[in-house]
């Protein structure tokens, strides 16, 4: 800034002395002309002209319209000259940016280094003003100092160009950081130096493996170190800890830096008593009941500003957004103890005038205040506005929410609430071709929105086809059929299903469904969800099984057994569904929970019930919740339920538990775990008159189907380790997913009766037999999974390793799914 100073300085006193040279005497201007124009037009300069034509010029005047000219900014340089009683002013304009080049930068990024240059008004487009480029040299030097690069320069390079163009280069040399060779600390007595270190993120002398540790030297790093140990220090009672010096050294190459605290521990000091002062509003024995603060024990800040932060957020539950909590020590250094006196301030009670909304291009502001719990008119709740946050943020077509107050001027008492969202595709018009390991080649068409026109309305319309499976269906559903939330839906669909080609026993299904749907809020987190539907079923059976033969045999023609049987049914069910997640895809907080019954009716073909019980819980391992946990569940059991016609009821096969592939257990071949379909072949010996005699059951074989069955009982569990996806950056966080995974779980069928089949021999080769009843047969994988909502589609890749798995099982270490539309 003083180097720019100076040479402004330089420019003023040369042109000044040349006007002063030229205009030897005052004088009247008859007129106004200035030479040198290329890019400011003419009468935009004459407006930076503080002179008019009639007016009297001197060297007062003089100076006064060069400071003027130059603080235009358009001006490198500035001659004032006399012809007659005409002003003559000759200019030199500024070069224009025509590109800015930045090479070698790595630690800053291009977008860092552009924001900053505009804020020194250097863009392209504009005028170069020299002046600045020293300063903004020396600042990105300091950059790189405070991150360890003693070495570093920084160069700005100017290349004319035609037409009074130019082009800016920032050359960086970053060199080499400097290494942390030793960290020592002086003055610790209660704590050694191995365990102060362990607790800094700067390191030194680290094992080569441990590639996490900084061990370059950085400025804001030490502080926060710093900042480190004093917490460690307070939380235990040192309340008089203090870091009396720092010396920060540099071995001459500039490539070591060698690092000294020199602390004072002082002595551990013991709260004498606690008091709570101030406008409580009443309160005062709820918030003396939950006081993690007790005389006795030993000063700890974590909890003294938890205890703050407590008792402000708790206020603002009741419109008090703005107290003041404010922590008073008494320190008696004679006994070594503290008197804390926390003075409460609550301030005005805060009302709501209007709530707004921007980010929102597609989704109407009547969808997303359908979802605010926070009422304009009403008090201020921080309870309520991050509840509606949540709200929002669960929505499948918000990739980001978050909110701001904004206090009115002059208003002490009344605040706007700002909700910021960023939306994602929640769907769309399409045709489109897919590949998966499972399904092959699929084709698909059709529209599904999650926000059909912005008015927060599902709707749905597909049309697919894949190798096992051609389905058409039609969905809508209005989440706010009433203004308490009241959903009401509806469905319609018609399907046709190769079971052997999805790896399950052999048989073809036509179906047709029909549905209605309507779903009750109970509060914010729950809400429980009723269905009707009516169902037409027919059923071509290829192969016959002992376990599908008695769910046949209620329809099958007797004067024609191979026709298809056909059956309706009425299903009913509700569901209770609870959910706290923090994000409606790719959530890293919170949890979701299911619980479904399903009944058919009575007047129904066949009479069965499912359960099915699924939960997901995330824990956070960071602050940002890069790193996250997820465990998750899922259960389900189904039977039949009495006779019709005499027949007892059972489960449809149809209608059996499946596992196997991306969305239960990876690392096997889908729909392929549990139990086997089994096929009874009689045995027969030739009589004596050459007719054949059949034995009695005990000698019948088995063949045992590669494919699997399903069963009416299932259990499957996981363990997911969220991490941040390589080399994507953290704003495609809610698009790009990685995780490491252990997957367990098991389908059995408890109907199953093994000792009807365990003493007869089994010719098949493609499997054997084995208790399809017992519910500890489990599967076991791990692995890693990539998640990515690419603008194509959904794609997911796994790779996944069995780590128990059972004879005949298909297992499978690599598995994908790709779609794409267009």
């Amino acid at each position: 800034m003083k180097l720019k100073q100076l040479v402004v300085a330089g420019l003023l006193l040369s042109s000044a002395s040349l006007a002063h040279a030229d205009t030897q005497s005052d004088f009247v201007v008859e007129d106004i002309k200035i030479e040198g124009l290329q890019r400011v037009a003419l009468g935009a300069a004459l407006t930076y002209l503080p002179v008019q034509v009639g007016d009297q010029m001197n060297s007062f005047r003089i100076a006064q319209l060069i400071r003027s000219l130059y603080g235009s900014t358009h001006f490198e340089s500035i001659e004032i000259l006399r012809d007659g009683n005409v002003l003559v002013v000759k200019v030199k304009e500024r070069p224009t940016i025509s590109n800015i080049i930045f090479e070698g930068n790595d630690d800053i990024k291009d977008e860092q280094l552009q924001e900053s240059l505009e804020g020194s008004n250097i863009r392209v487009g504009e005028p170069l003003d020299k002046t600045v480029l020293t300063s903004i040299e020396n600042g990105l030097k300091d950059f790189f100092y405070s991150i360890g690069k003693y070495n570093a320069d920084v160069s700005a390079i100017i290349t004319p160009l035609p037409r009074n163009r130019v082009e800016l280069k920032l050359l960086f040399e970053e060199g080499e950081s400097a290494e942390i060779r030793q960290i020592n600390i002086v003055g610790n007595e209660v704590f050694s130096d191995a365990e102060l270190l362990q607790l800094m993120e700067l390191q030194f002398d680290t094992p080569w493996w441990d590639f996490l540790s900084e061990t370059r030297y950085q400025k804001q790093t030490l502080t926060g170190d710093m900042e480190t140990l004093r917490s460690h220090y307070m939380d235990r009672g040192y309340l008089r800890y203090d870091v009396e010096s720092t010396q920060v050294s540099m071995t001459p190459e500039k490539d070591g830096i060698y690092v000294t605290l020199n602390v004072n521990e002082g002595e551990q000091y013991t709260i004498s008593g606690v008091e709570v002062i101030g406008d409580l509003l009443g309160f005062e024995e709820y918030i003396n009941s939950v006081m993690p603060l007790r005389e006795g024990e030993l000063y700890n800040q974590a909890e003294v500003t938890y205890t703050e932060e407590f008792i402000a957020k708790y206020f603002g539950r009741f419109g008090y957004a703005y107290p003041t909590v404010t922590t008073i020590p008494e320190i008696n250094d004679e006994d070594k103890t503290v008197k804390l006196t926390l003075s409460v301030d609550p301030g005005k009670r805060i009302y709501v005038r209007r709530i707004n909304f921007e980010g929102n291009s597609v989704t109407a502001d009547e969808v997303l205040r359908q979802n605010v719990s926070q009422m304009e008119g009403a008090w201020l709740s921080e309870g309520l506005l991050e509840s509606s946050k949540n709200s929002l943020s669960r929505l499948t077509y918000m990739e980001e929410v978050d909110f701001e107050t904004v206090r009115l001027p002059g208003e002490e008492d009344k605040v706007d609430v700002n909700f910021s969202v960023k939306e994602q595709p929640s769907g769309s018009f399409n045709a489109g071709i897919g590949y998966g390991d499972r399904t092959k080649l699929s084709l698909q068409a059709g529209i599904q929105q999650d926000n059909f026109l912005g008015t927060g309305k599902r709707l749905a319309f597909n049309v697919s086809t894949v190798s096992y499976q051609r389905s058409v269906r039609l969905s809508y559903t209005d989440p706010f059929f009433t203004i308490d939330g009241i959903s009401l839906g509806g469905s319609l669909s018609y399907s046709e299903f190769d079971a052997g080609s999805a790896n399950l026993i052999r048989y073809n299904s036509k179906s047709y469904t029909v549905g209605v749907n309507a779903g009750y809020p109970i509060n914010e987190f729950n809400r429980i969800n009723f269905g009707l539907s009516f169902s037409d079923v027919e059923l071509s059976r290829q192969n016959s099984y002992e376990q599908t033969d008695r769910f046949y045999n209620q329809f099958i023609d007797e004067d024609n057994p191979d026709a298809p049987i056909d059956y309706q049914t009425w299903l009913a069910s509700v569901t209770w569904s609870r959910s706290t997640l923090n994000r409606g895809i790719f959530p890293t907080a919170g949890s979701s929970q299911s619980a479904s019954f399903s009944v058919t009716t009575p007047n129904s073909d066949v009479n069965y019930f499912k359960m099915i019980w699924d939960s997901k819980f995330y824990f956070p391992l960071t602050r940002d919740q890069r790193w996250s946990v997820l465990a998750r569940f899922r259960a389900g059991y189904g039977n039949g339920y009495g006779d019709i016609n005499g027949n007892e009821q059972i489960l449809p096969f149809t209608q059996n538990f499946t596992a196997g592939g991306s969305d239960t257990l990876r690392g096997f071949e889908n729909n392929t775990v549990g139990p086997r379909g089994i096929q009874r072949i009689p045995q027969s010996i030739t009589g004596p008159d050459g007719d054949r005699i059949f034995l009695g059951p005990e000698s019948d074989q088995l063949r045992i189907s590669r494919q699997s069955l399903g069963g009416n009982a299932m259990a499957l569990g996981g363990v997911e380790l969220i991490v941040p996806t390589p080399f994507v950056e953290e704003e495609m966080d809610n698009s790009v997913r990685t995780s490491l995974f252990l997957d367990v779980g098991n389908v059995w069928d408890t109907e199953f009766e093994y000792s009807d089949f365990r003493d007869l021999e089994v010719i098949s080769t493609e499997n054997a037999l084995a208790d399809y009843s017992d519910y500890s047969r489990y599967r076991a994988s791990a692995g890693l999974s990539v998640q990515w909502l690419s603008p194509m589609g959904p794609m997911v890749f796994s790779f996944s390793r069995a780590i128990q798995d059972r004879v005949g099982d298909d297992v499978k270490f690599f598995s994908f799914n790709i779609g794409q539309t267009f």
